[in-house]
């Protein structure tokens, strides 16, 4: 970090009038973002401050802020639900949060804002919390993370400045960052993986960084999105370089397919979060969309590996990246070393040197990255073959026909779906969907029987987390007499 706020500072001599940030409603040269850096450092303070916004400007001039001062920022993912804002707020016990948004926060915490200042163009509201005895954060920590998790409330993941440096050097490196560069985030500022690739390493290469409010680019709460202002976002702000999690990735390239122009300012656009299809990439290529995916996680702050360009392989998340180290367990899990966190906030335990990642894959001799699923989620069949459910599903997904895929086949003879089928999906649309995931599978792998929903799953109704993954127990215990009835019906397919 120390490096990120050097360049910042250099780039403000160097090159005063470049534009630094940009959101919807403002934009800030070196010059200035310097000056709202210095402003912000007197005005804000705070020893742990929780940032609650929406993307923009002033989002990343408080971070910024809180980095020079050595305060540890603790950003508030905004698809967490209440009662894991609340927990995460407990969990850390920042004495400060500061927020574009007074009355939700303030009916939360209920209290009202202590006081308020005008930062990058957005009022903020800042409230000053009682904190006599915060918990003990393990030496070095300039931010915690939280993970929205895959079981019970969300882990706080505690980083030091220079662990997130690293990454976003590496990552620098790996993209050849230059001062041409327009970065634009469309995941929130408050992952990490945005923060890093979308923020920090724009801002390290003398670029722009493109922070619009989620809401102005089409997001409505967790999982809704307005494809056409999407789209839009991405021609009004023209990035070289944006991030995508899968999911957004297939609407850009449904949208693209269906007749909408790709955006041709993109030379990087990377993709990550979970799992994508090898044949959405290759499809996304076809369409002239430069896509490059990536792997990594909190506890290694972020990017492990990443396909970047000039070094492609299909079905590959790219090489590891140098400031890291991967090794395999005998069982084939991920290991992770080199630049890891330094614990969990509230754990006694100190990282092992190899963490242990809980996904599968190999590395093959040229040192490219595989995903397989992952270690708690796969299962053997009847026959005694092991399944990564993710890898089925994400091939169930690479059409546009089906929009989510569960699958399933524990001790079982044969594999089955729950399909989320596009609302214009026809049955015989989606039957030749699955014959085609099927035709690129091995046979142990296929779905042998699967049943279309009316329901999506989602994060209202307990079968998604708030960060899109599948909350795979919660779905089998809800359509546990829809899976038996697949396990027991001869029938390829039934529609609920």
């Amino acid at each position: 970090m120390r490096q990120i706020l050097r360049n910042i500072a250099e780039h403000a001599i160097t090159r005063p009038l470049q534009v630094a940030l940009q959101d919807e409603s403002i934009a800030l040269t070196y010059a200035e973002l310097s000056q709202e850096i210095d402003f912000a450092v007197e005005a804000i303070g705070g020893r742990r401050v929780a940032l609650w916004m929406d993307n923009s400007c002033a989002w990343a001039v408080t971070d910024l802020a809180l980095a020079r001062q050595g305060s540890v920022a603790v950003p508030v993912p905004p698809f967490f639900s209440a009662g894991q804002v609340a927990h995460l707020l407990t969990d850390a016990r920042p004495d400060l949060v500061v927020t574009t948004q007074p009355d939700p926060v303030g009916a939360l915490l209920g209290r009202r804002p202590t006081r308020r200042l005008t930062l990058a163009g957005r009022l903020l509201s800042i409230f000053e919390l009682p904190v006599e005895a915060p918990p003990a954060l393990p030496p070095g920590t300039a931010k915690i993370t939280y993970t929205s998790g895959t079981t019970g409330q969300p882990k706080g993941v505690c980083l030091s400045a220079q662990a997130i440096g690293r990454v976003a050097q590496a990552l620098g490196e790996a993209v050849q960052g230059t001062p041409q560069d327009r970065a634009l985030s469309l995941l929130p500022l408050s992952t990490l993986l945005e923060n890093i690739g979308g923020l920090y390493v724009a801002l390290a290469a003398g670029g722009t960084a493109c922070v619009p409010s989620l809401a102005s680019c089409g997001f409505e709460g967790s999982s809704s999105v307005q494809v056409e202002r999407f789209v839009a976002a991405l021609h009004g702000y023209a990035p070289t370089a944006t991030i995508l999690v899968p999911q957004l990735l297939k609407l850009l390239v449904e949208s693209v397919a269906a007749g909408a122009p790709a955006p041709d300012s993109l030379r990087m656009l990377a993709v990550g979060g979970a799992p994508c299809a090898p044949h959405l990439i290759e499809r996304a290529w076809g369409l002239g969309l430069p896509v490059h995916e990536g792997y990594g996680l909190s506890e290694s702050a972020s990017v492990v590996s990443l396909s970047s360009p000039g070094a492609l392989r299909t079905g590959s998340v790219g090489r590891v990246l140098p400031h890291v180290q991967v090794q395999l367990a005998d069982d084939g899990e991920i290991l992770v070393g080199g630049n890891l966190f330094e614990g969990y906030l509230g754990a006694e335990n100190v990282p092992p040197s190899l963490w242990p990642t809980g996904d599968l894959g190999y590395l093959d001799d040229d040192g490219y990255l595989y995903l397989t699923g992952r270690k708690k989620t796969a299962y053997a069949t009847a026959f005694g073959r092991n399944v990564a459910p993710e890898w089925v599903e994400s091939e169930l997904t690479a059409s546009g026909e089906i929009l989510q895929a569960a699958v399933f086949g524990e001790a079982q003879p044969h594999n089955v779906a729950l399909l989320v089928p596009h609302p214009a999906a026809t049955p015989a649309r989606l039957a030749a969907a699955v014959a085609r995931a099927n035709a690129v599978l091995p046979d142990y792998a296929r779905v042998a029987a699967w049943r279309a929903l009316d329901t999506p799953f989602t994060p209202a109704n307990g079968q998604a987390r708030p960060s899109g993954s599948l909350a795979r127990d919660a779905i089998a215990r809800h359509h546990a007499p829809l899976l038996e009835a697949l396990y027991a019906s001869e029938a390829r397919h039934e529609r609920a």
